[in-house]
């Protein structure tokens, strides 16, 4: 597929790094883009990642040969409808939006099916925003890509072929099972994690003792609680249904603890433990996938310039940190400090020079 002029209608987190990774591998694509914000148009002009330095009107994306709508999925709804009359006929039309249904069945009733491929990559952060996107975001991430029967089928590969290109790994799913599958793994677990954590809060008390010491696996399981307010508004409403059956199956095992618990049935509780912890630790993370974090945690003694004195070893040796903590609870940490890398060698040498130095120093392990 040779896309020569492609447009975003938003550019945060997600679009932008779409961009960075086609100008990346393709440094001759025009890029077009729109936004909620000029500001964020500004910068990305400044950046040197788009070609127009202003807001566009949608009437002038009919240049394009490949559209990404980036945008909330309700909104992304509203463009796609707007486009309509505007895209050359053989123009490629695609969403990032974790829900498919609603933006289908828009494709649907206007007639665009031929030229609309839903598009999800499976990739992310709790940040947003253009700011934090990175022409690496895509690497070896899962990229569903959907599309209706009436989709031409050489032009659906090649767009999978485009978007593999880009880092990526495409996987081709209907869009109701995309929605099916994604309100399992990704839909419910944000309603879970938001829930646990408003939970915390509506039950803290005056000294916010519940605050003070959550850490480890707290944060862990609610880090996705974090999210945009807004995208999850529209993620659902769009997948309200799915969404509601799997609260309904949640409150099903969650009674299933509860009856065991209140019973005192330690072989019922035992089952129901040893149920999940052999599924979650069948859920394996392949080598290539994108979400890897590269991180020690490091015993250090609670005296002043021990901790000056581990970052000074890493700086002599040029190793760059993305991020230093100190953690207070440990209750699920293998140390006190943890330190997190950019990359596993960086990871690997800081190790290997801390140990040298008589740090203790662990790995932590998904």
């Amino acid at each position: 597929m040779k896309a020569k002029t492609i447009g975003f209608v938003g550019l945060g987190l997600i679009g932008g790094s779409i961009a960075k990774a086609i100008l990346k591998i393709y440094p001759n694509t025009r890029i077009l883009a729109t936004a909620s914000r000029e500001s964020t148009i500004e910068a990305a002009f400044e950046e040197r990642l788009i070609d127009n330095n202003g807001l566009l009107k949608i009437h002038q994306f009919g240049q394009c040969d490949i559209i990404f709508l980036c945008s909330p999925v309700k909104i992304n709804c509203d463009y796609l409808r707007q486009l309509k009359d505007v895209v050359k006929p053989d123009c490629i039309i695609t969403d990032v939006g974790s829900v498919k249904g609603d933006i289908t069945a828009v494709a649907r009733e206007i007639g665009i099916t031929n030229q609309f491929i839903g598009g999800h990559p499976m990739t992310g952060s709790e940040l947003t925003g253009l700011e934090h996107s990175s022409a690496n975001l895509l690497e070896n991430a899962y990229y569903i890509l959907t599309a209706d029967a009436d989709m031409n089928q050489e032009t659906y590969n090649d767009f999978c072929s485009y978007i593999g290109s880009l880092g990526a790994v495409p996987i081709k799913l209907s869009p109701e099972e995309h929605d099916a599958a994604t309100a399992t793994v990704s839909h419910l677990p944000h309603v879970i994690a938001a829930a646990l954590v408003n939970l915390v809060q509506d039950t803290d008390d005056e000294r916010t003792i519940c605050k003070t010491i959550a850490a480890g696996g707290f944060k862990d399981i609610t880090r996705i609680a974090s999210g945009s307010p807004t995208m999850w508004q529209h993620i659902f409403l769009s997948n309200r249904q799915a969404v509601l059956k799997l609260i309904d199956s949640y409150k099903d095992e969650l009674e299933a603890f509860r009856s065991a618990i209140d019973k005192a049935d330690a072989d019922e509780i035992l089952r129901l433990w040893s149920k999940a912890k052999d599924y979650r630790d069948s859920i394996t993370i392949p080598d290539n996938t994108l979400v890897r974090i590269y991180e020690l945690y490091c015993d250090i003694d609670d005296r002043p310039g021990t901790l000056v004195g581990v970052l000074q070893l890493l700086s002599n040796a040029d190793i760059s940190i993305k991020n230093v903590d100190i953690i207070h609870n440990r209750e699920f940490e293998p140390g006190v400090l943890r330190i997190e890398f950019y990359n596993e060698d960086a990871m690997k040498t800081a190790q290997t020079i801390l140990s040298h130095n008589n740090y203790y120093v662990r790995q932590r392990t998904n």
